[in-house]
């Protein structure tokens, strides 16, 4: 079992890579069949509950770190672009994790009207927008940077704060924050 894992994570350059492959790349490996790909997509589902229970849990989100971590679980092994919002309240703490755009390899299309329902929806205070790029470059591209100006132009009317827009890579996370672009 050990060599199979060792195996399967060199071909496939880590956890994320083995959980990014389709179906049938993993079912092509020796030792791997339908339950042990089931295996594996239930041990990926298990870990992504685990953080955002975490997330959830009550404290208020104090720790980019901790934030990051928990988007790398939940966003990491897409193979195509998903757009999720944190929302949270007054004291920072999560109400709702919700993936709300789904797009291709390399976009989706984000509606600024379908955030601020959802947030007005969940009685948000703030959210933090997060999106994966599924070529594993955290880098923000030029539509990443408008669509951030819209939402947060957006949400400011309706008096809730954009904390942060955080990109996940692979293995590497750009955030709006902390670069001062927001």
């Amino acid at each position: 079992a050990l060599d199979m894992a060792r195996n399967l994570l060199n071909q496939f350059v880590g956890i994320s890579g083995v959980m990014r492959a389709e179906q049938g790349s993993l079912l092509a490996c020796p030792g791997i069949g339908p339950v042990k790909y089931a295996q594996l997509r239930a041990a990926l589902e298990l870990a992504r509950r685990q953080a955002l229970q975490t997330v959830c849990a009550g404290d208020a989100l104090s720790s980019p770190g901790d934030t990051r971590r928990f988007l790398q679980y939940h966003l990491g092994s897409h193979n195509r672009e998903v757009f999720c919002c944190l929302f949270l309240d007054s004291q920072h703490r999560v109400l709702r994790c919700e993936d709300l755009f789904f797009g291709t390899l390399d976009g989706a299309a984000v509606y600024p009207r379908e955030v601020a329902v959802r947030a007005l929806q969940y009685g948000a205070a703030a959210v933090i927008f997060a999106h994966n790029h599924p070529s594993g470059v955290a880098e923000p591209s030029s539509a990443d940077r408008r669509i951030t100006e819209r939402l947060c132009s957006s949400l400011a009317l309706l008096d809730i704060r954009v904390l942060d827009h955080i990109i996940i890579g692979r293995g590497r996370e750009f955030s709006f924050a902390e670069e001062g672009l927001l």
